[in-house]
């Protein structure tokens, strides 16, 4: 592997070849695609389709699996519009240094979203002791590699693979490539974030330390309505759920939904001034600029939901949501004027009765947020794998991780026993 903006190794046994790509422009979206969302397709403006291979597929509103779904933030839009943006480069620490490996014909098979990072912001798997420690001890935790969606704390496939390769071997093949890269980089370590747990699986029986943490998402049970969703819940959390519903929107507060060709510039001025507002808080910085927004309507509009609260004709409040095959993802939200409740409102009730109307089996509302609990939205473990490049600190880590493990699963068992908001069954 030479040291170039596109690097490539070949495979002396198999004649396939991984190369690194500096950018996504280094693959065609049609290729990146068929590997990153196997059976579904994208048409203008982010139109869904679903290819006949996937007919079978169940879109059953009980079911949990995402192994089929399609995942709007590994397609080849979204991840470019990141890049064309300028909200990922040199200037934002996001490098890209996507992984692709290529058979004997040159034909993409499988790929990873890959980053050399030079900070640890916008990854939300937080590993700032990591750093400090590492620091600490005399080394350079900084270049590292990360293989994750930037921004984007929402579980899916890192992994791509198409049906031309055994997908098993396909990993093992990016698992290898990514710590030959850290290497050739003199990177410290390789974090693959959000994974799935089949993945996670996989990367720790080729020996990356495996962490878990928790976000909190709601499933739909095949709910007619919000009110059969309340049904299910004890009394005094559905008395309290219908409380503050009443409570976030007053008689001069409206809520809109807008999707696909219904965005207009306008909305994403006043979607972009929320957003600012609550990433200045939160960040320091917003990590997404007025150019990706403007962009993800254009390319994916017909995969965004825009809840918008209005007052006297302004545009006071709203949350950006992007929608699955079988997942609504809640992404940022922002406000300029302060109401009770209104966060919960646009946040999680509407995005449950969005996901009810289109018949949606989940929304995952982003990362952390134990608040969610009360409002149906239960704990559910969340994935990552890590290589580091300095046998002790890993031997470290690795001890540290298996407590951690331990403690997570302790914590979403307590959750789900002894505080869950839905009736004792």
């Amino acid at each position: 592997m030479t040291n170039s903006d596109d690097d490539t190794t070949p495979d002396p046994e198999t004649n396939f070849r991984l190369k690194a790509l500096a950018s996504l422009s280094g693959i065609s979206r049609k290729d990146w695609d068929a590997l990153a969302n196997p059976g579904w397709s994208l048409g203008h403006g982010g139109r869904l389709e679903r290819a006949p291979t996937l007919e079978s597929v169940s879109q059953e509103t009980e079911s949990t699996s995402q192994e089929n779904d399609f995942n709007p933030f590994i397609c080849h839009d979204f991840l470019s519009i990141l890049e064309e943006s300028g909200c990922v480069g040199p200037q934002a620490g996001w490098i890209p240094q996507h992984l692709v490996l290529e058979d004997p014909d040159e034909r993409p098979v499988a790929a990873l979203p890959c980053y050399l990072k030079t900070n640890s912001q916008g990854e939300y798997v937080f590993d700032h002791a990591w750093a400090d420690a590492y620091e600490r001890a005399g080394g350079s935790y900084y270049p590292k590699l990360q293989c994750s969606v930037p921004f984007t704390p929402a579980t899916g496939r890192r992994f791509l693979t198409g049906a031309r390769v055994d997908r098993r071997a396909a990993i093992g093949a990016l698992l290898g490539g990514a710590t030959a890269l850290c290497q050739m980089r003199e990177a410290s370590s390789v974090h693959i974030t959000f994974m799935n747990e089949a993945e996670w699986e996989a990367a720790g029986d080729e020996g990356f330390l495996q962490r878990m943490d928790q976000q909190f998402h709601w499933l739909n049970h095949g709910y007619a309505d919000f009110d059969a969703f309340l049904g299910d819940l004890a009394s005094r959390k559905r008395k309290q759920i219908r409380k503050e519903r009443r409570e976030a929107l007053p008689a001069d507060i409206e809520i809109e939904w807008v999707t696909g060709p219904d965005l207009t510039e306008a909305h994403w001025d006043a979607f972009f001034e929320f957003y600012q507002d609550t990433g200045s808080r939160k960040w320091g910085r917003p990590y997404l600029n007025r150019a990706f927004f403007s962009l993800l309507g254009e390319r994916l509009g017909e995969r965004v939901l825009l809840v918008m609260a209005k007052r006297e004709g302004r545009y006071i409040a709203g949350a950006l949501n992007l929608i699955g095959s079988h997942t609504l993802f809640g992404r940022n939200w922002g406000c300029i004027e302060d109401h009770p409740f209104l966060h919960f409102e646009v946040c999680y009730y509407q995005a449950i009765d969005f996901a009810i109307a289109r018949g949606l089996s989940r929304v995952e509302a982003g990362a952390q947020g134990a608040h969610k609990l009360a409002r149906g939205y239960l704990p559910t473990p969340t994935w990552s794998a890590h290589y580091i490049d300095h046998p002790g600190f890993a031997r470290a880590v690795a001890d540290y991780l298996e407590e951690e493990r331990a403690m997570v699963a302790r914590e979403n068992e307590v959750i789900r026993t002894e505080m869950s908001p839905f009736r004792k069954t």
